[in-house]
Parts: structure tokens; C-alpha cells; sequence
């Protein structure tokens, strides 16, 4: 049998997908192709948005229009966050959670047995969700290593505790032994998590003690770590991360939003000015960084000092890069009921705004990188005979030649289209 994977979300939903893939080819089945029939389809779901579960239903609806005869799985955030999902005419066949997902293959085998429908969403563990490697990531340069899971902030706005549990760390001898495996193909892994940053804290380690296990192994040359929360960086774990040689000084740190009334109603665990103090310690400890960061415009009761706070805390601290996205409502979470919902347009004005000031800031940080130099992880050819890669803190880099995917190659910075940097 032949298995496509939809995979919606973030990277941890990537490689918990490779997982899937992994497991399902050690049973017998076979990977399909883009474009290519399958006879199961599997749509690995992201809950983090209202539009992430609109993406979730449009997927699968259109699978089964298209695909009448073939299984169908949901897995991922979706169910786990609204286990009701099934009884409000999903079209899929088979549904479970992220606590149980190693059951997979067990049951779609059982599926196409006896045509019975499954749905089985179970609570989350101490363990649930830790289990089991990755043999890479695809054609991905890079590979992924999911290192915990899970999140206990509860952030007024965010459904994502609910979708993942409490936090959960891998083993440190887990981590290595994955990474060894890896090593063979990968010289860049990126470590990423639910709340990465919270890493150890259920067993007595830190972030900082998984960088360092890694570094120690041959063949990875470079390190990346996933997103972020700002209140976890300590001044040590910042020192210690600086002494290792093989980090990359690439910070993705969410923001969400530089008003400090903001930040309180969202249950954000910072001010504005400890958050600049983090990014002015980076600055100070590493040489060239970047700082990249998610903003939210038009959260409740966002009034448009509020908004204007934000919007010049962005420009004042100069972000390599904002993702930035408008506030979404989900049912289930305290902010759900909160009185003072922005308008629509409001909020869609206001976030006009901001990705004008995300964009200036974003070219004056390609413009800094001219003339400097950099060693690229080659990802992909490009048109024109260039290819595309990354430097190590995350620039992007076209270089004309014909360089293989995985290789790392030194140039010097010559310019910017304001999408990316180009080099010789």
C-alpha cells in the first residue's frame, strides 16, 4: 500500500511526519509521491491558529472528494486539542491524537481489515510523544531532532497546551544516539521542541546541556535551535551556548507583542524591556546574530497606543526577520471570553502596518550583512544557475554555481534583493 503524508504546521509536526513515514516503511508500505494516487492518506494537523484547523478540514474534505476509496487518518493537534472533531462530520477515517501516534500502522492495518471506523484520542503521559528516531528528513540539507514536548504557560490566547501536554524532555543519551545516526548525512541539525527553551527542566538539565552533548559528535558541524521563549535564556545558558563552536547565532524568540499591558493580558511571562535586555546579551555575546520573532496585532483589547507601542518596539530593536499574524480566537482558551475583541478591519489595518515595519527592518539587516563573510549550508538550486542556502545565522544566500545539496561552502556577502543576500 502506498502512503502520501500531509503535513500542516511547525517543525516538530515535520518530524514527527518523518516518524510516521519511518514506522509505516518498516511494516511495508511504500512512500508516495507528490501527484501520485496513494491508498492512505495521512494529514498530520496544526491546531495553533482558527485558519490552521480551517486548512486541517479544507485537506481532508478535498481528499476524500478526490480520493473516494482510499483510508484517510487525522492526526496531530487537532483532534488532541478538540477530540469532539470526529463527531462534527470529519471525513476521516481513522482519528487519533499526538498522545498515541505510534498506534498508527497498527490501525490503519486494521482499517483495511475490517472497514470499521476508529477514533482513540488519548490523554497525554509523562512519556507520550518522546518516543522513536527519525532516518532523516527527506532532501531536506538539515535535519530535525525533536528533543521535547508539550508546554506549561498557558498563554491566554493558546491551545497549544491543551494539544500537547505539560512539558516533556528526551533523554539526554536519546538526543545523542539520534544525532550519531544522523550524522552520517546531516552537518546541520536543528533541535526544536513545543517549548524548547523549557527543555531539562522536567529532569534536571537545561538546553545548554544538549548543544554540548551534540557538539561532541563528528560529522555535525553545525547546530540550530528551534523557536524560543525569551524568559528561559539565562545569562549562562547565553555564555555557554557562545563557547560552543559549532552554534549557530541564529535567535528565533517570540515576541507576540512589545506592550507590556499586551504582554499581561496574553499571560506572557516578560516585559518589553527584559525581552530588549535578552536581545542587547545576544548582541553582546556573539558575533554577527540575528534575531527573528512571531508578533500578534489585534489581540483583545488592543487599543492603538497599544498597537503603536508594539509597532515601535519592532523598529527598535531591528529583527532580522518577524512572522508576523493577526490575533485568532480559540474556543477553549481565556482569551476566548475576554470582552474588547478587535474589529476585523482594524486588525487587518494595523497588521498592514506592521509588516511594513517587519520588511524595513528586515532589509536593514540584509544590508548589514554586505561585505561580511559566511559559510552556507547549501539547500537547493535555484534558477539561473544559482542555488539557495543558509548561512549560520539563517540568511538567506543565493551563490551562482553548482553546488551539491549539504555542502557547506565559504563566500563573501555582495548584495541584496531584499528577499535575500547574493554572494561570491
Amino acid at each position: 500500500m502506498k502512503v502520501y503524508i500531509y503535513t500542516l504546521g511547525c517543525k516538530v509536526n515535520q518530524y514527527e511526519s518523518q516518524q510516521m513515514e519511518d514506522a509505516l516503511n518498516s511494516a511495508g508500505f511504500d512512500r508516495a509521491c507528490k501527484g501520485e494516487s496513494a491508498d492512505v492518506y495521512i494529514v498530520n494537523s496544526c491546531a495553533v491558529t482558527a485558519t490552521a484547523v480551517q486548512k486541517t478540514r479544507q485537506t481532508l474534505s478535498k481528499i476524500r472528494r478526490d480520493h473516494p476509496e482510499a483510508i484517510v487518518c487525522l492526526t496531530g493537534c487537532v483532534p488532541q486539542a478538540f477530540p469532539t472533531c470526529g463527531s462534527e462530520g470529519c471525513a476521516a477515517d481513522i482519528i487519533i491524537g499526538n498522545s498515541n501516534r505510534e498506534k498508527l500502522t497498527q490501525y490503519i492495518l486494521q482499517y483495511a481489515e475490517n472497514g470499521i471506523p476508529i477514533i482513540n484520542i488519548e490523554e497525554h503521559t509523562k512519556n507520550s510523544g518522546l518516543g522513536g528516531t527519525v532516518s532523516g528528513l527527506g532532501e531536506r540539507a538539515r535535519a530535525y531532532i525533536k528533543i521535547e514536548d508539550g508546554c506549561n504557560r498557558f498563554c491566554s490566547y493558546c491551545i497549544i497546551p491543551y494539544a500537547r501536554g505539560r512539558v516533556r524532555s528526551r533523554t539526554l543519551q536519546d538526543i545523542v544516539s539520534e544525532a550519531k545516526a544522523l550524522s552520517t548525512s546531516y552537518r546541520e541539525v536543528v533541535l526544536v521542541g513545543i517549548n524548547l527553551s523549557a527543555y531539562g527542566s522536567d529532569i534536571g538539565l537545561s538546553l545548554l546541556d544538549a548543544v554540548r552533548e551534540i557538539e561532541k559528535i563528528d560529522g555535525i558541524d553545525r547546530i540550530r535551535l528551534g523557536s524560543m521563549e525569551p524568559d528561559l535564556l539565562t545569562p549562562d545558558v547565553l555564555s555557554g551556548l557562545a563557547a560552543c563552536k559549532k552554534f549557530c547565532p541564529q535567535f528565533h524568540i517570540s515576541l507576540q507583542s512589545g506592550c507590556d499591558a499586551t504582554l499581561k493580558r496574553m499571560n506572557r511571562h516578560y516585559t518589553s524591556d527584559e525581552y530588549y535586555r535578552l536581545v542587547c546579551d545576544i548582541r553582546d555575546n556573539f558575533e554577527n546574530p540575528s534575531v527573528t520573532t512571531d508578533v500578534m496585532c489585534g489581540f483583545v483589547g488592543e487599543t492603538d497606543d497599544e498597537f503603536n507601542q508594539s509597532l515601535d518596539f519592532v523598529r527598535k530593536v531591528g529583527f532580522a526577520k518577524t512572522h508576523c499574524f493577526i490575533y485568532s480566537k480559540r474556543k477553549g482558551t481565556k482569551a476566548y471570553d475576554m470582552e474588547g475583541h478587535v474589529k476585523p478591519e482594524v486588525a487587518s489595518s494595523r497588521m498592514a502596518r506592521l509588516l511594513e515595519a517587519a520588511q524595513e527592518c528586515e532589509n536593514s539587516f540584509f544590508m548589514s550583512q554586505i561585505g561580511s563573510r559566511a559559510e552556507v549550508l547549501v539547500e537547493r538550486p535555484c534558477e539561473d544557475g544559482f542555488v539557495e542556502g543558509f548561512s549560520k545565522n539563517y540568511t538567506p544566500i543565493r551563490i551562482k554555481g553548482d553546488y551539491e545539496r549539504g555542502s557547506i561552502i565559504s563566500v563573501t556577502i555582495t548584495g541584496t534583493n531584499g528577499e535575500y543576500c547574493t554572494a561570491e
